[in-house]
């Protein structure tokens, strides 16, 4: 359709036979899908001339000023998880920021692409982000599809590991106690496919640091071995 918007970015590639893997799915073969996003912020978002935008802001401004929360409702999608990343041990990047979204279905997640509203908000989050990387799961234990919206918890302690590997099973066996997620795609980021995403809940700042310390050591390929501090987090806590 000619009114149809079209989305404008430089944070990332996207995977378009990916997305079109997404977008084509007949009913039977959809369902629940998890989109793991790491995010890097532009210290000053980068707004253009005619956004409206009257002063310098920062990129995680403009990503708060995103924020598709009402969006994400209308369309039976839910945030399961928000953190701040406090350390990166491991990986060839840094990021700022973790969020997850579960949609009900893969077809959803692109059909949003097309929504005026969310175009409308998109220019923040096309204006603060540096670079993202959009990993989409399953997770292993299909349960954790019946968790709702967690509660806001502001002191909460996650190890995120996310990694490339064509051993996903041991991968997962690696890192003891962890609520495990299979990558199905990566539909946008740097032109990696990435494999298994983790997370373990630590008990204090202490603890997870050193757990931290602890995975990183025995991490090996392209990996990212993040601490988290958590506002909202139904991945470890039912």
């Amino acid at each position: 359709m000619a009114d149809t918007p079209r989305l404008k970015h430089k944070y990332g590639t996207i995977d378009k036979d990916y997305g079109i893997f997404l977008a084509t799915r007949p009913p039977a073969e959809d369902g629940p899908i998890y989109m793991v996003n790491l995010m890097k912020y532009h210290e000053v978002a980068q707004y253009t001339d005619d956004a409206g935008v009257d002063k310098p802001i920062s990129g995680r401004e403009a990503d708060d000023r995103y924020n598709p929360s009402s969006i994400l409702a209308k369309i039976g999608a839910t945030i399961v998880f928000v953190g701040d990343v406090v350390s990166n041990r491991a990986g060839d990047e840094d990021w700022d920021r973790i969020a997850i979204v579960r949609y009900a279905t893969r077809k959803s997640f692109i059909d949003m692409q097309s929504r005026r509203d969310f175009s409308d908000k998109h220019v923040h989050k096309a204006a603060g982000m540096q670079r993202t990387i959009i990993v989409c799961c399953r997770p292993e234990n299909p349960a954790l599809d019946n968790r709702g919206r967690p509660k806001t918890d502001d002191d909460r302690h996650v190890l995120m590991v996310v990694r490339r590997t064509s051993d996903r099973t041991s991968a997962f066996n690696e890192v003891p106690n962890a609520v495990n997620l299979a990558a199905e795609g990566t539909i946008i980021g740097d032109g990696r496919t990435w494999d298994t995403v983790q997370f373990v809940a630590a008990a204090s700042p202490e603890d997870l640091s050193s757990l931290h310390a602890k995975v990183s050591q025995h991490i090996a390929g392209d990996a990212y071995v993040m601490a988290v501090r958590a506002s909202m987090d139904s991945i470890t806590q039912g």
